[in-house]
């Protein structure tokens, strides 16, 4: 069963912002309606704490603070200083690392300012492809990524859907990268680490760890850390590690003048001070006992979710999950990854597509992090693969009767109570 509820606060005091400026007001209760009436399932999806949206919310948000503490470029950052060492220690604490850097402004910022690390252009790179769950930075075209360095990719096996690590060391071999990636949007079991550092070892490159997804599990024991192995590992703080949206980076102390310049002042300009603030409160939030129980249900979730899926007769990559991350081929069910996610979402059942290894079409791909936080556990979520399979399979009044039973689930776990 659940054991976390959801915060007992609403998520802000909208009275000055309705009097100001009502248009805009109606958009912000218009999502803050949509969210607790389905059921957000997008695997980078959760809900943060009052705490953290207070932090947000704050007068920090005026301060300018180009530079880093004690070493700015402006004046007046006293405070901000403070917000910003207190969000590194805990940070650092947090995942045991010498060295974090909390000032990217995305997960994605905190890749490239990574490769401007420790890359030149023109560098090569060998990277999980896009088509096996790659991000758009670890290659891409039509990212930076892909412009700037030679991006070699590798992947999964065709049978069992799991990371072909004897590929990955020979393409290693042949291609003498600078640097090897590891990470993935749709991977749903945890990587070895271990075993990339000793490739990366063996070619004399630099193993970037891009944990975006998994540092929320990470922070609450429910996952492996990529830390000790890693030369350097960069992250969202949103996602199952319930921060603001935004990304950090660890490194070992060595690296770590590099790290801080190639985010500021070469890939970025000031910080954004409230984030980094609700960062920190985050980055505590995660210390707690409380959230290393709230990681293990996210994962005891997931799994249930993923059996209950395959039992309607989805298939389920990997044959399960070790993460709050689901893939699955909805195709059995008669429909596509793309027809199958506006299907859902028209019953309340909000997530995302993703790319099905070995044939170019598309699957779902779907998590549980923030139906967690909500308070649901394992009876929920065997629920929940049942409407799935209902609003995919059936039409008219039964999809409209699965919207109901879904707005009715999300009443009973508000994001925010109050």
């Amino acid at each position: 069963m659940a054991v976390i509820a959801a915060p007992t606060a609403t998520p802000a005091d909208f009275d000055s912002l309705l009097r100001q400026d009502p248009e805009v007001a109606e958009i912000v209760l218009g999502e803050s309606a949509r969210q607790g009436e389905g059921l957000q399932l997008i695997a980078a999806e959760n809900f943060v704490s009052p705490a953290v949206l207070a932090a947000l919310g704050s007068p920090l948000v005026n301060k300018y603070a180009e530079g880093y503490p004690g070493a700015r470029h402006h004046g007046g950052c006293e405070w901000v200083d403070e917000a910003e060492r207190l969000a590194v220690r805990r940070a650092a604490a947090l995942f045991g690392a010498e060295h974090a850097n909390v000032q990217p402004h995305s997960g994605s910022s905190a890749v490239l300012a990574a490769y401007a690390a420790l890359l030149e252009p023109g560098d090569t790179v060998l990277a999980m492809g896009l088509s096996a769950g790659g991000h758009l930075t670890h290659g891409s075209p039509a990212n930076l990524s892909g412009r700037w360095f030679d991006f070699v990719g590798y992947g999964v096996d065709g049978q069992t859907g799991l990371i072909d690590y004897d590929r990955v060391r020979a393409l290693a071999r042949e291609h003498r990268p600078r640097a090897v990636v590891c990470g993935s949007i749709s991977y749903p079991r945890h990587p070895d680490y271990a075993l990339f550092r000793e490739i990366a070892d063996e070619v004399d490159a630099y193993l970037i760890v891009d944990a975006s997804h998994p540092m929320g599990l990470i922070a609450g024991g429910a996952a492996p850390n990529p830390v000790p192995y890693a030369d350097v590992v960069c992250a969202t703080t949103h996602k199952v590690l319930r921060g603001p949206r935004g990304g950090m980076i660890l490194c070992h102390s060595a690296l770590a003048e590099r790290v801080d310049r190639a985010v500021f002042p070469f890939t970025q300009g000031g910080a954004q001070m409230h984030t980094i603030a609700a960062k920190a409160v985050a980055f505590g939030e995660a210390a707690t006992p409380a959230f290393t129980t709230y990681a293990h249900q996210v994962v005891a979730n997931a799994r249930v979710l993923a059996a209950g899926l395959e039992a309607e007769g989805f298939g389920v990559l990997t044959g399960g999950t070790d993460t709050h991350l689901i893939g699955a081929d909805p195709t059995p069910l008669g429909r596509d990854g793309r027809a199958a996610r506006a299907h859902l979402a028209a019953a309340g059942l909000v997530l995302d597509t993703c790319a099905l290894p070995h044939g170019g079409a598309r699957g779902i791909r779907l998590g549980t992090a923030a139906v967690t936080t909500q308070g649901m556990g394992e009876q929920e979520m065997a629920r929940i693969a049942a409407l799935f399979a209902l609003a995919l399979r059936d039409e008219g009044e039964q999809s409209r009767r699965v919207r109901t039973e879904v707005r009715e689930l999300a009443g009973r776990f508000p994001p925010y109570r109050g």
